[in-house]
């Protein structure tokens, strides 16, 4: 069983209590009626599936109900980091580990 950092209730918790939501640091487009269907299809629909690193958004549903995000590698499931939503993404040689080899998506 993973153990998951909420940033709001400041504990490890079961995965349990916890649901993905997607990918972090999405840019909305400002003005969503005036985009092309092409660039409506990307924004809602298409998504990169890197191996290794990727910043997701996350929701303590069975807990404080939150959304928060984290750094996360896809291959060993590890979480790096967690952080509050609306927090800038981390710098990523702050929270690789010196000796990690692993490919990250910016």
């Amino acid at each position: 069983m993973l153990l998951i950092y909420c940033p709001y209730c400041e504990e490890e918790r079961s995965e349990l209590e916890f649901r993905g939501a997607g990918d972090a640091h999405i840019v909305r487009p400002t003005n969503i009626a005036d985009i092309t269907d092409e660039e409506f299809e990307a924004f809602f629909f298409l998504r990169d599936n890197p191996k290794g690193l990727i910043f997701e958004r996350w929701r303590h549903i069975h807990g404080c109900g939150r959304f928060f995000n984290a750094a996360r590698d896809t291959v060993s499931d590890r979480f790096y980091k967690t952080y509050k939503a609306g927090e800038p993404k981390p710098e990523l040689s702050a929270i690789l580990p010196a000796d990690s080899d692993k490919g990250a998506s910016k």
